[in-house]
């Protein structure tokens, strides 16, 4: 039966006490997860996701949560919730658990006001680890569901962790699952090892996700190199969005001021390039970073001429903005696992 991606999708169904006791047996009934067969590979795992051809599903996109795909009564993967009025959304679609994968601790008491548990299993775009691994599975067998698992975008790694959950709850076919994430959330080839994690990593046992210890972490903090590509993304992220309204302060969200934004992105990079990360990084790593900093402090000079109209200073901002995301871009390819 085709997977209907749309809010009608019934959650209430997921609620009656006969179909969660069917889950129930079905999910300790389920085989270990290492016995399901692996895609056997002809060439990459990203080509893989091709073998299952899927209809197409648009993804379902709203000002408070963007990029959401409803894969199962159980399982919904989308972009991160930013305000009361997104949890309060995922909260009218019957959602129990979130479990992000970002790199930003997630809004857990927020979540918590409106009855949501959040787990923070934060991963890294090269893959997914062994324990990493173990603690999704664990979430997926042992919280309640249905569950809301998302990233920053819900591009890449929130739809890698949604097919473990998919594996893991729905007990999909490995294809399936690898076909869900290219044809449908739209992730990225570049990130070859979210597709081979799913392809054919052998997941833990029921006896070894019922055996390990952990408390379910609402919030993993994060320092160092790691935190400053979390703020920067967002700062950028802001500095896009206020670009998309000629750089006019948009009154919903007063405290986003273009000028402060640039320089907030140039201070990240600053503070960045003293610190010992960095300091242990190639020069050309390096250069990514010193090649930010006076475009993005170029950049808050030039936004307020262009609030006003000024051609040159829309151009300039313009150049400034491509400059800047070019260098991201560029080292990301390069350098981001």
């Amino acid at each position: 039966m085709p997977i209907i991606n749309t809010p009608l999708f019934s959650m209430r169904t997921a609620q009656s006490p006969l179909l969660l006791a069917l889950l129930l047996v079905a999910c300790q009934g389920q085989r270990a997860l290492d016995a399901i067969p692996v895609v056997e590979l002809q060439g990459t795992a990203y080509e893989a996701a091709a073998l299952v051809s899927l209809e197409d599903q648009p993804a379902w996109d709203h000002e408070d949560l963007q990029n959401v795909f409803f894969l199962s009564s159980q399982i919904i993967s989308g972009g991160e919730p930013e305000s009361e009025e997104a949890f309060e959304r995922l909260a009218e679609w019957g959602i129990k658990t979130i479990l992000s994968v970002d790199g930003k601790a997630p809004l857990a008491e927020v979540a918590a006001r409106f009855g949501m548990r959040y787990v923070h299993v934060p991963i890294q775009y090269k893959g997914i680890t062994e324990g990493e691994l173990l603690r999704m599975t664990k979430t997926f067998r042992e919280l309640p569901g249905p569950f809301y698992v998302h990233c920053f975008h819900g591009k890449h790694r929130g739809p890698a962790a949604a097919a473990v959950g998919r594996l893991v709850l729905d007990n999909v076919p490995r294809a399936q699952a690898l076909a869900e994430m290219r044809q449908w959330m739209g992730t990225s080839s570049a990130y070859e090892g979210l597709y081979a994690t799913i392809a054919s990593c052998s997941l833990p046992s029921m006896n070894a996700s019922s055996a390990y210890q952990w408390d379910f972490t609402p919030a993993v903090g994060t320092s160092g190199m790691k935190e400053a590509m979390v703020m920067a993304t967002r700062a950028l992220e802001n500095l896009k969005s206020l670009e998309g309204n000629a750089w006019a302060v948009d009154p919903t969200h007063p405290d986003l001021v273009p000028e402060q934004e640039a320089l907030r992105l140039a201070e990240i990079f600053k503070r960045s390039l003293g610190g010992h990360d960095l300091r242990a990084r190639p020069t050309s790593f390096r250069a990514h970073f010193e090649g930010i900093i006076p475009a993005a402090e170029e950049l808050a000079a030039q936004v307020s001429q262009a609030r006003q109209v000024d051609k040159q200073g829309i151009e300039r901002a313009a150049a400034l903005m491509t400059r800047i995301e070019g260098s991201c871009n560029s080292c990301h390819e390069q350098w981001r696992d």
